[in-house]
């Protein structure tokens, strides 16, 4: 098998959320991923929105790359039948794995976990560590309110202008697959 075009990582919840358009969108994710040829980096996990990210994206015929630390794999129910299955010590080990093996960065509905994978990549974006493409799917409006404190730590001078600039917004998984091919043009 030939090596995919890119790699995106997808940070996103190990539960499936509240509302039916959360699990919708991680398999449209997958599926899109797979499509277009794009390997999909993520953390590994069988259960919620990641579980259902990998294995739509395997069922069509996608590339997975999966890294999950020992402590997480019985939560998460570490799937194994990836493409590549990394299990590291620790989280943030994990963060690191997943950043260095993507092309780009996309958040789908999650809880505190994907903050935290979020708000290191960006920091460090803002630090200038990487210039890789940082998408939030914001399905049915899920990333609203992260939008609006991004603005307002803008807005209250504790970060600068830009920090806006370096998270791109999506309605829709049409939206996220033209702002990723927009994005590796």
């Amino acid at each position: 098998m030939s090596l995919p075009a890119h790699s995106i990582c997808v940070f996103c919840g190990s539960r499936p959320g509240a509302r039916p358009a959360y699990m919708q969108a991680a398999h449209d994710t997958g599926a899109m991923l797979a499509r277009n040829g794009w390997q999909l980096v993520y953390g590994a996990g069988d259960v919620g929105l990641m579980g259902e990210v990998a294995r739509t994206a395997q069922a069509e015929g996608g590339r997975t790359f999966g890294v999950i630390p020992e402590h997480l794999f019985p939560r998460e129910v570490g799937k194994r039948d990836l493409s590549t299955f990394v299990v590291t010590e620790t989280m943030h080990e994990r963060k690191k794995v997943m950043f260095m093996n993507c092309d780009a960065i996309v958040m789908l509905p999650g809880g505190a976990g994907s903050l935290d994978e979020f708000f290191e990549v960006l920091t460090w974006r803002q630090i200038g560590l990487h210039t890789k493409p940082i998408l939030l799917l914001d399905t049915e409006g899920y990333w609203n309110p992260l939008l609006a404190l991004i603005g307002h730590m803008v807005d209250e001078a504790f970060a600068a202008p830009s920090l806006r600039d370096f998270v791109t917004p999506v309605a829709d998984v049409a939206a996220l697959e033209a702002a990723l091919k927009s994005a590796f043009a």
